[in-house]
């Protein structure tokens, strides 16, 4: 009963890939044929041919291993070493090689008895003249008597985004072959996958040739395109217990149309997260940006400093800043003459390193850190006329004064805006400061009523995370005009520069110009806290509350445009998103997009309008079901497919009024799901897996 079940699936799929296979040999048919002149061609190469046939069987005894690939037009090899992949991964990778309208696969490697392999070329695979990429093209075969036939589904996207994370590889251990994690997961260091599938730019994977047994798996983003899952640098994946595919539930699979890929309604869900359990703690790298800066990079965060020591500078005027919250990137400030400071500056760094055995022991690095004044163009074209300047008054026997330089002194502040009474007014300065005289500073507002300028008080706050960031406060009025003056001298950095006056002028921001959001916000449990953060349609922080409870909260001052509502559930309670632990089989706090009843993640806000949200926190972080991911992946699509067509009908009246009428010609598309050409259009079919 189960081998008919398994038939019935692989003759589904067949019939599917046939009828796909098909399509794209009338289209491409018809395409060579167009005269020359006419439309470009945008289809990918048609497979006419393979040597031995896709889903052979016994191919150990084949003799060379080679696999010989013939298309009906000249191809090329396109980023081989990021599309290109085996299942099970190869010790030894296959090269491609071209041949005539052809390419030949050269197996390198022993292979193992009994075992389904699948060649996956991913886009790598295109059309010489056009470049045109036949996608997910697959070969398989077996080494034994069988393929194994089974499928599986999912869905990767990022734990604190929660937006879809694409080209992720799912990596799947027969649950037998590993042992069962109690205490803490090492799956991913010590053992190799049976199989391998990856997902599409849309964080959806389709994973095939699986056995009816029971699986571990784990998704991992492979940065480095070396197919080993690094620690810190490579996103992780995990899902808490074993799947297998006889006994999962139904699912669909089609061809994406647009996006030129297969895709699927999802069985697995993997929340990807940055994974720092493992990081290795070593000085990884260290510059010297500015002649007053360096910036030291460290492999983990914390990192336990001794000493920092350096030959021509007293410690005392070393100024150390952590540069993010994890400490894992400082900033080192010499507060120093310019003309004290060598070019190269020597020293030693003291601090806890972990050694081959990965333990942290206590280690002395050397630093050597070189700055050189490089001359701007700019810079170039003043020094060459001064130059000039005095060679001629030289040659007229004519005294030549240097004109003065200008003040080196960098800082950033709006000489002219409005200022959001929220976020106050911001200065940004190029080295910190080490001497400011705030209490010289005046701020003088004129009103309608009150023509004649009083002084207001003004406050000056400095970024825990970046002392050269500045926010000058005060209670800032609607209608008021204000003169900020900083007087010369006010201000002096590391490097002993000291600023020039600096004068600003300001309004204050029409709250009418903007958007406020109300939520009414409900959640069942006391002691669970939440982070509620307003951002753009990219995922941007624009806003953030802390600390959240049942109650009313307000975005105030929020920009016209459209915004989405993004969700962390606080566990513990420290007002931040933290990540996961693999090894400690930890997920990373969840993440949500609030939607409304109509699904709806990305609302549009005008001006001096208030949008009211019911956020009820039990349905936003009710449990994740396939269901959900399903509706949620498809009220995505409709948002993502509205906002295209909103997009092009804009693009056809711009060029209707313009006289351009644009390229009305159909574009044909290709499909290259299980090693087969493609058909444009959304073709459905379930795949029903074997029964439990």
């Amino acid at each position: 009963m189960k081998r008919s079940i398994a038939d019935h699936i692989t003759a589904s799929l067949t019939a599917l890939l046939v009828l796909l296979f098909a399509g794209s040999l009338f289209t491409k048919c018809a395409s060579t044929m167009t005269p020359t002149g006419g439309p470009k061609d945008t289809l990918p190469p048609v497979i006419v041919a393979m040597e031995p046939d896709n889903f052979s069987t016994g191919f150990r005894t084949l003799n060379p291993p080679k696999i010989y690939i013939e298309f009906d037009e000249y191809v090329q090899i396109k980023d081989q070493q990021k599309e290109f992949y085996t299942s099970p991964a190869m010790k030894k990778k296959p090269t491609l090689t071209r041949r005539g309208r052809g390419i030949v696969v050269t197996i390198k490697d022993t292979l193992l008895e009994n075992t389904t392999y699948a060649l996956n070329f991913g886009s790598a695979i295109q059309d010489n003249n056009e470049s045109n990429p036949l996608h997910s093209m697959r070969y398989v075969f077996s080494t034994g008597d069988e393929i194994d036939s089974m499928y599986m589904s999912g869905y990767t996207a990022d734990s604190y985004k929660a937006d879809s994370v694409g080209k992720t590889f799912i990596w799947f251990f027969p649950a037998d072959s590993v042992p069962r994690p109690v205490e803490y997961d090492s799956t991913m260091f010590n053992h190799k996958p049976a199989v391998i599938a990856r997902a599409e730019n849309n964080g959806i994977f389709i994973a095939q040739n699986l056995k009816p047994i029971p699986y571990r798996v784990y998704a991992f983003e492979d940065t480095n395109n070396n197919m080993e899952y690094e620690p810190s640098v490579d996103r992780i994946g995990f899902i808490d217990s074993v799947y297998n595919p006889a006994h999962m539930p139904e699912f669909s699979i089609w061809f994406d149309s647009l996006r030129q890929y297969p895709s699927a309604d999802p069985q697995l869900y993997f929340r990807m997260f940055t994974d720092r359990r493992f990081t290795r703690q070593t000085l990884s790298q260290s510059e010297r940006p500015k002649q007053h800066m360096a910036m030291l990079y460290f492999g983990s965060p914390d990192p336990e400093i001794v000493s920092i020591d350096f030959d021509s500078i007293p410690s005392e005027r070393v100024i150390v800043e952590p540069q993010t919250r994890g400490r894992d990137t400082l900033a080192l400030w010499f507060d120093m003459p310019a003309d004290q400071l060598p070019d190269t500056i020597k020293g030693s760094i003291t601090y806890f390193k972990h050694d081959s055995i990965n333990n942290l022991v206590e280690t002395k690095d050397p630093l050597k850190l070189f700055w050189k004044k490089i001359e701007t163009k700019e810079e170039e074209k003043e020094r060459e006329r001064l130059e000039k300047e005095r060679e001629k008054a030289l040659k007229n026997g004519e005294e030549w004064v240097e004109p003065e330089k200008p003040n080196p002194f960098a800082h950033k502040l709006a000489a002219k805006a409005e200022i959001n009474p929220e976020r106050h007014l911001d200065m940004t300065l190029d080295y910190p400061l080490v001497a400011f005289d705030t209490l010289s500073v005046e701020l003088t507002s004129k009103s309608a009523n009150a023509p004649q300028p009083r002084t207001r008080r003004v406050g000056f706050v400095r970024d825990t995370l970046d002392s050269r960031r500045w926010s000058i406060r005060s209670d800032w009025t609607l209608g008021d005009e204000y003169t900020l003056t900083i007087p010369a001298g006010a201000m002096r950095n590391v490097a002993g520069e000291s600023n020039d006056t600096i004068v600003g002028h300001y309004t204050v921001a029409d709250p009418d110009k903007f958007a406020t959001i109300k939520l009414h916000v409900r959640a069942s449990n006391p002691d669970m806290r939440y982070i509620i953060q307003l951002t753009n349609s990219a995922g941007k922080v624009q806003q953030e509350l802390r600390d959240v409870v049942t109650g009313e909260y307000l975005f105030r001052f929020v920009e016209v445009g459209d915004v989405m509502v993004r969700i962390v559930e606080d566990a513990n309670g420290n007002g931040e998103w933290d990540t996961g632990d693999m090894v400690a089989m930890r997920q990373p706090e969840r993440t949500e997009i609030y939607k409304n009843g109509n699904g709806e993640e990305l609302f549009t806000t005008k001006a001096n309008w208030e949008f009211e949200l019911d956020i009820d926190m039990d349905e936003v972080f009710r449990p994740v079901t396939m269901q959900s991911i399903m509706q949620m992946l498809e009220d995505r699509e409709t948002a993502r497919l509205k906002k295209l067509a909103e997009e092009q009908a804009k693009k056809r009246k711009e060029q209707e009024q313009s006289g351009n009428h644009g390229d009305d010609s159909q574009q044909s598309t290709g499909l290259g799901f299980g090693g087969m050409g493609g058909l444009g259009g959304n073709v459905r079919t379930g795949i029903q897996n074997m029964g439990r």
